[in-house]
């Protein structure tokens, strides 16, 4: 089969490998439709994860399988299913602990995808306990909308969950590309009463809005922080999430955040070894900001969830797709737009 791989760090390119097979609780799909992503950017142009040579890239696809294992019960061949990013191994003493996606032996375990194994972007990919991690996609629900579940909508939502958004609370969100804009619609959705949204492409602020964002904050006009704390009546924000910029990003979390206030982090940092905390912001360490970072959970029950959002009219995250291309060849193309970012880009989508 061939597939679009990281062939080392800095290069990309088109490679023929085996098709992958099922062991006893795993799944081999092909896929429908497959997202690009900026962590894909990360880790080829920046060398995030380290030197890859050869590793299919991808990790957002939704797909049918085509071949199961002898343990598998849920899934079935022909199936329909939505493949979450984050594929834990359910069966290691770790569920226990409350942390699937969080091996004890290393971190980010759960992000097996064009990671430590071959990703989407091909014409099989191999999926780890299938009955735990393949959710049915419902006839309803166009792949459109499906596409921006495993990793986008997630990881979003995940974001309002990290940051604790209560009713009638105050929330900023930090990058409104596509998993700011979904932080955006959860925050909402979870109560929030006004919601700044950071960001200064015009599409992505009008799409914000849609959203519910209620405030535009636009750093090209300013200092993020001074411009949240004057709106917001020289206050902090009760929440805070963090789901793009660069490496200040956390750092101005912390001194957007009201003292007993809490930030979420979903955003990335593939780049820089450390991250810095404002002293004074931060109260000497005493203001009580509590900062919640991590992975976004995955696994079959938390898509199920997404879909439920989707198919019941909550949320609509087809918004997110602003590029569409035919054919598996597509998503060379669409990780050309996330490298290179038009101001009109948000998600492109590759329909196979």
């Amino acid at each position: 089969m061939k597939g679009f791989a990281m062939l080392k760090i800095g290069a990309t390119g088109w490679i023929e490998k085996p098709r992958p097979a099922a062991g006893p609780f795993d799944a081999v799909v092909a896929p429908l439709a497959l997202a690009p992503c900026t962590s894909d950017i990360h880790t080829v142009y920046s060398g995030a994860l380290g030197d890859r040579h050869n590793l299919i890239l991808g990790h957002e696809a939704v797909g049918k399988v085509v071949e199961v294992g002898s343990e598998v019960r849920h899934i079935k061949p022909g199936d329909r299913v939505v493949v979450p990013a984050i594929t834990p191994d359910w069966r290691t003493l770790d569920i226990q602990h409350g942390v699937p996606h969080q091996h004890s032996e290393y971190l980010l375990s759960g992000w097996k995808f064009s990671n430590d194994k071959d990703g989407v972007f091909a014409e099989f990919f191999h999926v780890n306990d299938a009955d735990m991690n393949l959710a049915r996609l419902p006839d309803d629900i166009t792949l459109e909308q499906a596409a921006m579940m495993p990793d986008m909508m997630t990881t979003g939502f995940h974001g309002a969950e990290l940051a604790n958004v209560q009713f009638g609370a105050t929330v900023a969100v930090i990058g409104i590309g596509p998993v700011g804009l979904m932080a955006v619609a959860a925050a909402v959705l979870r109560g929030a009463g006004r919601v700044f949204a950071v960001g200064s492409r015009p599409h992505c602020a009008e799409i914000a809005k849609g959203y519910g964002a209620t405030d535009i904050i636009n750093y090209k006009n300013g200092d993020i922080v001074k411009q949240i704390i004057d709106k917001n009546g020289g206050k902090g924000t009760d929440h805070v999430i963090v789901a793009g910029g660069p490496e200040n990003v956390l750092a101005q979390a912390v001194d957007i955040v009201k003292a007993g206030g809490t930030i979420g982090n979903i955003n990335y940092f593939g780049e820089g070894a450390m991250l810095e905390i404002p002293r004074l912001a931060w109260g000497c360490g005493m203001a009580h900001k509590t900062i919640n970072a991590g992975l976004c959970p995955g696994g079959r029950g938390r898509m199920e969830r997404m879909i439920a959002l989707v198919a019941n009219g909550r949320v609509d995250p087809s918004k997110l797709v602003t590029h569409k291309f035919n054919g598996l060849e597509g998503v060379e193309k669409g990780l050309a737009l996330m490298k290179d970012k038009p101001a009109d880009v948000i998600k492109p989508l590759a329909l196979i």
